[in-house]
């Protein structure tokens, strides 16, 4: 999702940077899209005060920001780790968190005034729970009341500062790749996965990338605060009907 959304925004003629632990696929993006890559763990909160004290530099100011990075483990009560749980936490929660944080400070130096607009990607799992996705879904449900709470304190502020988030459903991504080839019957998975939507098919990365572009143009102006389902009807669809 990360890789689709850097790729759509440079097309659009946004300067993009853009950041991950992985350096090695990182830096492929940059080669092939033009943006700019910096390694950043998206946990720790001084690689936050570099990442955009960097961007203030180069460019001057910091329109928009996107919070993508998270993991999906697998866990249950009864089968958890505390580690793990910590480490979800840390990227899927306290990532978005240092990441509004540092990102309203320099949108409010912006030149000519406040203003910018920040897109958290959440989950359709911030709203449904999962045997076994204790870490994963408590951490998106805490990232989706995040959201919320940042939105309200910009607009109570009058910063001219929006944020929204994305939940997408099941998206065709890389780590969805994974999985397909791990499955003993790969068609069988894939019919699965595609047939969690109503519309027939899992989404694709542009399909995020399409929702983030719109929440970040002066489009949404009066839009801040909101939950954008991104999932082709799954959380339309009564579960018994």
């Amino acid at each position: 999702m990360g890789s689709g959304i850097v790729r759509r925004f440079v097309r659009e003629g946004a300067l993009v940077t853009f950041t991950d632990v992985q350096e090695s696929l990182g830096q492929e993006v940059a080669t092939e899209t033009g943006a700019r890559f910096v390694k950043a763990d998206v946990s720790n909160a001084d690689d936050w005060r570099v990442l955009i004290g960097e961007v203030e530099r180069r460019h001057g100011r910091l329109d928009a920001l996107i919070n993508n990075a998270g993991i999906v483990p697998v866990d249950s009560i009864e089968a958890f780790d505390l580690a793990t749980w910590r480490r979800t936490f840390a990227v899927n929660v306290d990532g978005p968190l240092f990441g509004c944080k540092f990102a309203i400070e320099a949108m409010k130096r912006n030149p000519g005034g406040s203003k910018g607009s920040i897109v958290n990607i959440v989950s359709t799992s911030a709203l449904f729970g999962a045997a076994t996705q204790l870490s994963y879904g408590s951490s998106k449900g805490a990232a989706r009341l995040l959201t919320k709470s940042v939105a309200l304190y910009c607009a109570r502020e009058r910063l001219n500062i929006r944020c929204n988030a994305i939940h997408p459903g099941p998206t065709h991504t890389s780590l969805i790749e994974k999985m397909l080839d791990a499955a003993p019957d790969r068609a069988q998975m894939q019919a699965y996965l595609d047939g969690m939507t109503p519309v027939g098919r899992m989404g694709t990365p542009a399909d995020i990338a399409g929702m983030a572009l719109f929440l970040i143009s002066d489009d949404s102006a009066y839009l801040t605060g909101g939950d954008f389902f991104v999932d082709g009807g799954l959380t339309a669809n009564h579960p018994g009907l």
